[in-house]
């Protein structure tokens, strides 16, 4: 007879058999010899992601416009004509050839455009994007580009570039890496779990509309089994009646009852809100209503403008650096109006103290709260 001794009680060890969570560890893509050559072999991949998932595509779209804002303007005459003057494959402008290269880069780390010149005034005449999967970088020991190539996709010779010949964007490039950081690389788990919640959900909404019927057959004849399953499903594909002889077919509705299982509409909510923090574009700047209140919604919008000033003052540099022209890039609006408004109306007007627009602080334009949100 067993004895019921609470002291008889003892504990598992799941040393070994459950694994701790671990980050793997990765060492910088850096020159690792007298000529180090590197190539985007997940273009490809990155590229697909971008084309068949609308949230990604959407997100850089609007990174691309943001950031390239109401175009370019320039003290100097002359930029401004070379720059208009630039057609890239025929149908392009400067300011749509700046709109593919951000989106290039982010979905990619690195955007690369053929850099051509008069061959007598050696003024620049166009710009012509390039797929970044086919072109490679190439480096000396010391990690300075040496030369670009660009692998033919028709088995033609490789053709080498000197690196005043590409004009070259990275995105994100970290400690001494030959190139950039794809935005994509650390979206990938989100994009993934968002897409298979979503699949999920569009399979139970439409086993709600064409739920699964249990068919209980009086006869194991497969020849007649394979018959009626033909039939049903036409019919109830036709959303059609059919009318079967009495006591030689049972039915069921299999369906799941209510509240049965997880709604998964939270962890899409989740997944949602996730995927837009890390690939930095406030769901207001797409028209959502992701931001609980107004201030919210203000706070979301100035630390995006900090970002993309900041994206249009590297563009700058390296358009400067890498094409010898002068530009500065227009941001589409700005809270600044509005944040002195706010302060303007929280302020008392009397005859005596008649209302002005305080000065906008710097606490204002750093954390977007002003004393009127």
């Amino acid at each position: 007879m067993p004895e019921y001794d609470i002291a008889g009680s003892t504990s598992s060890d799941l040393t070994g058999t459950m694994d701790d969570i671990t980050v793997p560890s990765k060492d910088t893509d850096a020159a690792t010899g007298k000529e180090t050559t590197w190539q985007n072999t997940k273009w490809s991949e990155y590229f697909g992601y971008y084309k068949s998932i609308p949230e990604l595509k959407a997100a850089l779209d609007a990174r691309s416009v943001w950031t390239v804002g109401r175009g370019f303007k320039t003290d100097d005459i002359t930029t401004e004509v070379y720059l208009d003057s630039i057609k890239g494959w025929g149908n392009d402008s400067f300011n749509s050839i700046l709109k593919n290269m951000i989106v290039t880069r982010r979905i990619g780390g690195d955007a690369y455009a053929e850099i051509i010149r008069d061959p007598t005034t050696k003024q620049l005449v166009n710009l012509k994007s390039l797929d970044p999967g086919a072109m490679k970088i190439v480096v000396n020991e010391k990690g300075v580009i040496k030369r670009y190539e660009q692998v033919s996709k028709t088995g033609k010779k490789t053709q080498k570039f000197k690196p005043n010949q590409i004009f070259h964007l990275t995105n994100k490039r970290v400690a001494d890496e030959i190139h950039g950081t794809s935005d994509i690389e650390a979206l990938v788990d989100i994009i993934k779990a968002n897409y298979e919640s979503f699949q999920d959900m569009k399979q139970l909404q439409h086993r709600h509309v064409k739920p699964i019927m249990a068919f209980k057959l009086d006869t194991d004849n497969q020849t007649k089994i394979d018959a009626f399953v033909t039939k049903m499903d036409e019919v109830i594909n036709k959303g059609e009646n059919i009318y079967i002889p009495k006591d030689t077919v049972d039915f069921e509705l299999v369906s799941v009852p209510s509240n049965a299982t997880l709604n998964p509409l939270p962890w899409r909510a989740h997944l949602r809100d996730y995927f837009f923090q890390v690939v930095g574009i406030p769901q207001i700047i797409l028209g959502s209503s992701g931001e609980f209140t107004e201030s919210t919604a203000k706070i979301a919008y100035l630390a995006f403008q900090q970002s993309v000033e900041d994206e249009q003052q590297d563009i700058e540099y390296q358009i400067w650096n890498q094409l010898y022209l002068k530009i500065e890039l227009t941001f589409p609006a700005s809270l600044q109006n509005e944040l002195l408004s706010d302060e303007a109306k929280d302020g008392a007007s009397t005859p005596e103290a008649p209302l002005t627009a305080p000065a906008l602080q710097t606490s204002d334009m750093t954390t977007g709260l002003g004393s009127g949100t």
